[in-house]
C-alpha cells in the first residue's frame, strides 16, 4: 500500500531537493555557481527553486510541450535551465555562469531528485 504524502510535506522534499542539489551542482561544477559559501543562500536558493518548480514550472512545459515531445524530453534540459537562471537572477546572492552552466546544474538536480525520490519510495517490506 502506498502511502500518502501531504504537500507541506512533498513541497519540503522539493526544497531539500533543491537545495541539495544547488549544493552538489556548485561542487561539480566549481566556479560556475557562486553561493558565497554560505548556507544559508543555498537553503533559501532551494527556497526559491521549489516555489518556481512548483508556481512556474507546469506553465513553461505545457508551453513547450510541443518541443519537449519532438526531442523526446531532451527539452526538458532547456526548461530546467531555465528555472535555474530565473532563480539566480531572483535571488542575487546565488550567481550562475552563464545558461550552459545553469542546463549543467539543471542535469545534477535532475538527477540528485531522482536518487532521494527512488531510495524514499523504496518498497518497504509487508506491513
Amino acid at each position: 500500500m502506498r502511502r500518502r504524502h501531504s504537500l507541506l510535506s512533498l513541497f519540503l522534499l522539493r526544497w531539500f531537493v533543491g537545495s541539495l542539489g544547488i549544493w552538489i551542482a556548485a561542487g561539480l561544477l566549481g566556479g560556475s555557481i557562486d553561493y558565497q559559501n554560505s548556507p544559508k543562500v543555498i537553503i533559501f536558493s532551494g527556497l526559491i527553486l521549489a516555489i518556481v518548480n512548483t508556481l512556474i514550472k507546469p506553465i513553461l512545459v505545457f508551453l513547450a510541450f510541443p518541443f519537449i515531445l519532438l526531442s523526446l524530453g531532451l527539452f526538458m534540459i532547456v526548461v530546467n535551465g531555465l528555472i535555474l537562471a530565473v532563480v539566480s537572477n531572483l535571488y542575487g546572492p546565488l550567481h550562475i555562469d552563464g545558461f550552459g552552466s545553469a542546463m549543467l546544474a539543471g542535469m545534477i538536480i535532475g538527477l540528485v531528485n531522482y536518487l532521494v525520490v527512488t531510495i524514499i519510495e523504496q518498497p518497504r517490506g509487508k506491513e
